[in-house]
């Protein structure tokens, strides 16, 4: 990369929101647990500390080497880290009373200052803390305050070295007004970013970088249909072109229809892909297991299975190509704190060290709507690159219990009938996620004359940005009563059709 910024992440659950502000300046940027190193080289053009649970005062609170940092790259502390640079230099910092959360005012003392270039005298901001700076030391300069504390904005340099700021407020968030302005004016106005990071950009050095990693080697990579494993082939594959080596499994827990459209969809993306039918050999490993966390395991352990196949038959591959994206990335290395997220079932396990390969990941530092940027840039069609997440596992994990094919039949045309709907209303592009759930239970029904006891399924939309939070999608009512009506009426055995309205958190977005 050709310039970045390093955020320094102390637990606080708006890290990845401040990384998303960033590069939507074009910014390039990276998360960092606090306790790793930086590597201050031409690259860095500035460092962000973020907030955090926990408290400055706390005897084991999270510190870092301030002076490592600390004059030599443009330095922003954002709440926690704004009280940690004003207590590690000799400023006073105390637990608050009470909490401070909320909507404030922001009022502005130093107009002149660039961090505050074109903002309002007043400006609404969010505060979100525990611990108030009370007192600054005597070489800051107190840039702003609000109604309630009079430390809310501060700045620090010395001998003309790179400036510090902290602030006790989170820009980050939309309920800060005129947040992304503080961090514009700290890309561009303190730290000098050029704002060229574009998918064509990222496109261009990717494929560069792929060619010099790979050279002449083979690549083998497994394909799920989603815009992850799809957009990753694509690159690798005008960096690389034939001796990438893709394949599609039908591991029986697809939906409907969907291993001959997506083979075809690639095919004629002139991918050199291989369709694998594995349905039996899955549903016979998975035959009576109904804990979710077996079942995941075990459709690994056949994937497993099946690269090792695949590799064997292609000796010259010495490369394992996979879909990852910047949120796994995060998530298998975490502070402890709200950001910290269990999830077993993303793709950096141990598999290349099994099969002896080297692992490569185009859009390992990438979130998920910017693959999606990346996949436009890359020509790929508009309904593969805004095809709904799917789960790795599949419709296993959305049929709660035990895998039969009589209940995949049943789950993929009822959830045939729910997406095909969504498109027919229009509802489709509104909605980040959605899937349809079988549900363990049967209920009673009424069909003519005749008492039914037949399955009920749960429909699931959420809206969300990664997947990281979700709030359940507001879909009309008269449409859940058509999709109902057309699920109940056309797929015999299912008698009744319930909506989940669960964000996530508390709940997870899938049921399993």
């Amino acid at each position: 990369m050709k310039e970045k910024i390093i955020i320094l992440d102390f637990g606080s659950q708006y890290t990845q929101l401040i990384a998303r502000r960033v590069r939507e300046l074009q910014v390039f940027c990276e998360i960092l647990p606090y306790y790793q190193e930086v590597q201050l080289d031409e690259t860095v053009k500035g460092v962000i500390l973020s907030g955090s649970p926990f408290s400055v005062k706390d005897p084991n609170s999270l510190r870092i080497d301030l002076h490592s940092i600390l004059g030599k790259v443009p330095l922003l502390g954002i709440c926690y880290g704004a009280q940690l640079i004003a207590d590690e230099l000799g400023g006073t910092v105390s637990r608050s009373e009470k909490r401070e959360y909320g909507k404030a005012t922001l009022q502005i003392h130093e107009q002149n200052d660039p961090f505050l270039a074109d903002l309002s005298s007043l400006s609404q901001v969010w505060m979100s803390h525990a611990d108030t700076i009370q007192a600054l030391p005597d070489t800051f300069t107190l840039l702003a305050g609000t109604q309630s504390i009079d430390v809310a904005a501060f700045s620090y340099r010395q001998n003309g070295s790179a400036p510090t700021y902290g602030i006790q407020f989170h820009p980050e968030v939309t309920h800060s007004l005129e947040g992304k302005a503080f961090i514009r004016n700290f890309l561009y106005d303190i730290c000098h970013c050029h704002g060229d990071w574009t998918p064509a950009s990222f496109i261009e050095e990717t494929i560069a970088n792929i060619q010099l990693q790979i050279g002449e080697e083979h690549v083998l990579m497994a394909l799920s249909g989603g815009v992850d494993s799809t957009v990753g082939a694509v690159l690798l594959h005008q960096a690389i072109g034939s001796r990438l080596h893709c394949f599609f499994i039908d591991n029986g827990l697809l939906r409907k229809g969907e291993f001959e459209q997506v083979l075809s969809d690639y095919q004629h993306m002139g991918l050199n892909i291989n369709g694998v039918d594995a349905k039996e050999r899955f549903w016979s490993a998975l035959k009576g297991v109904s804990d979710p966390e077996t079942k995941r395991k075990i459709i690994g352990r056949e994937f497993i299975h099946l690269f090792e196949e695949e590799s064997h038959s292609l000796p010259g591959v010495k490369w394992l190509g996979q879909g990852t994206i910047y949120p796994d990335v995060i998530e298998s290395n975490p502070v402890q704190g709200p950001s910290a997220t269990i999830k077993s079932h993303h793709n950096v396990g141990g598999l290349p060290e099994k099969l002896h390969l080297k692992i490569i990941e185009p859009l390992r530092m990438l979130f998920k709507d910017e693959v999606r940027k990346v996949g436009m840039a890359l020509g790929i069609s508009e309904s593969l690159v805004q095809r709904h997440p799917f789960p790795g596992p599949g419709l296993a994990i959305r049929i709660l219990g035990d895998i039969t094919p009589e209940k995949v039949r049943l789950l993929q045309e009822a959830d045939a009938i729910y997406i095909s709907m969504l498109k027919e209303y229009k509802l489709y592009d509104e909605v980040w996620q959605a899937g349809t759930i079988l549900l363990p239970v049967q209920s009673v029904g009424v069909m003519g004359d005749e008492r039914t006891y037949e399955n009920a399924v749960a429909l699931r939309a959420v809206n969300s940005l990664d997947g990281m939070t979700a709030e359940w999608s507001k879909l009309p009512y008269e449409f859940l009563a058509d999709v109902s009506s057309e699920i109940i009426n056309r797929v015999k055995g299912i008698n009744r059709v319930v909506y989940d309205i669960s964000t996530k958190p508390p709940a997870t977005i899938e049921w399993e």
